[in-house]
């Protein structure tokens, strides 16, 4: 009889909790302004049921070719700025979501930072010490607030593929000073070609991962579609035997939505709330089941919740659409 008991015990245990599972991310990509935040623009956040904020610090270079990295000014939004970070992520800390810290480069004139490449080994060297300075600045950030995770960087391919050894070494450095959880945002279709994962504690993918090409996609099809991308995602994890986070993952409000979810596209202006709803709803019911994925940032969520977003936006942020509902229901699982 007490065999029985203690076999009933763990099978409510299994239930309740889960077997070797932890808590989901259950985060927003909290988009840096001109101003400090406060309570008023935190309770959103809580209100969504998110457990964690991602914290984008930006550093700035001219175009691709261009080596160093403008970063921490006065020029610059607050929220982009070291100081304008800490404020962020502590007036968050206070209402109890974690934090993950991720320093983030704009090229002018929005050119992808995944084809950052320099053309002699001068400039690389002048990039990669531009880089360490911002990357390990945020870093003693991080350490200081006592972040939960730290990305040491975003969709830089080019960069990744040339200079293999200094991210090594960086990423060596970065743990000199910082002693918390490690990830890098690697693309959707950058990720498997990644060389430093077994240095890092999280695979990260900004998972735009194209899955209809349907003007309103269903959650069947972008289910369906989903199929190859998860097994070449689940053959990652298994090789280094690491949790997938979705640095970034969401959807703009527009018709075509999910087949080039990356496209920001300020041409793309017919407003689709189904289509986003619908593809949001699939990548969740698709991932947020595995013990291998441990969850992920929506993008994008501004501070000023009551006036972002809504029903004639066409942008990522699910704020006061239909998808918020969605986005609340599955951060609400425990």
């Amino acid at each position: 009889m007490k065999t029985y008991k203690l076999l009933i015990i763990f099978l409510f245990l299994i239930i309740q909790f889960g077997f070797g599972q932890t808590e989901k991310i259950n985060g927003v990509s909290f988009v840096a302004s001109r101003e400090p935040i406060n309570e008023k623009h935190v309770n959103p956040v809580i209100n969504v049921n998110a457990n964690y904020a991602a914290i984008m610090p930006f550093g700035f270079i001219r175009n691709i070719k261009h080596p160093e990295i403008t970063f921490n000014t006065e020029r610059q939004w607050f929220g982009e700025t070291k100081a304008g970070a800490k404020q962020y992520a502590e007036a968050l800390q206070e209402k109890g979501i974690k934090i993950m810290i991720k320093p983030q480069i704009w090229v002018w004139r929005g050119e992808y930072t995944g084809f950052i490449e320099m053309t002699n080994e001068e400039n690389w060297k002048l990039l990669e010490d531009s880089y360490s300075k911002f990357i390990i600045e945020f870093a003693e950030l991080a350490q200081e607030i006592n972040a939960e995770i730290y990305c040491i960087g975003t969709e830089l391919e080019k960069f990744i593929e040339n200079r293999p050894e200094y991210w090594t070494n960086l990423i060596l450095e970065i743990k000199k000073i910082y002693k918390g959880k490690l990830t890098y945002a690697a693309n959707w279709n950058e990720f498997k070609r990644t060389p430093f994962w077994n240095k890092l504690d999280y695979i990260g993918v900004d998972a735009y991962f194209p899955v209809s090409k349907e003007k309103t996609p269903t959650v069947v099809q972008c289910l369906e579609a989903w199929k190859q991308h998860k097994n070449e995602i689940k053959a990652v994890t298994d090789k280094y035997n690491k949790q997938i986070i979705f640095t970034e993952f969401g959807y703009r409000s527009v018709d075509y939505t999910a087949k080039e979810p990356w496209e920001s596209d300020r041409s793309m202006t017919s407003v689709n709330l189904e289509a986003q709803t619908n593809a949001t709803q699939a990548l969740f019911q698709e991932f947020w089941k595995e013990d291998w994925f441990a969850g992920g940032f929506v993008w994008k969520w501004y501070h000023n919740h009551e006036s972002s977003g809504g029903e004639k936006n066409t942008r990522f942020t699910p704020q006061n659409k239909p998808v918020e509902a969605v986005i609340k229901s599955y951060y609400s699982h425990k």
